[in-house]
């Protein structure tokens, strides 16, 4: 679980995965825009390897990486163990709010 939250905690490493939600992509395309180098480009995507996110297949002279989805499911596993927790806290601002309007009078 560490190795997954490091992974998506930087902000880079984010916008790779959200690109790989259109679909396969090389490790150019994935480091566009990016200022930074080819192997800084690389160290992020062998982070996200490592934290099982992506998959990544040779093709021709390239590495195409592929999303793995599934790899986020410990994540949203551990969030979701607080979403009570917080529509508690939503509910009770609501009542709040409810009771600060003006009565029509």
């Amino acid at each position: 679980m560490n190795d997954l939250l490091r992974a998506v905690a930087d902000p880079t490493r984010r916008q790779m995965l959200t690109r790989l939600r259109r679909g396969p992509a090389p490790a150019a395309r994935l480091g566009e825009g990016f200022a930074m180098s080819q192997p800084a480009i690389s160290q992020h995507l062998r982070v996200l390897r490592q934290a099982g996110l992506v998959e990544s297949q040779r093709q021709g002279r390239q590495r195409v990486y592929r999303l793995r989805p599934q790899g986020l499911q410990a994540v949203h596993d551990w969030v979701k163990q607080f979403e009570s927790f917080w529509q508690e806290r939503l509910d009770a601002l609501e009542h709040v709010l409810d009771d600060m309007e003006p009565a029509d009078g």
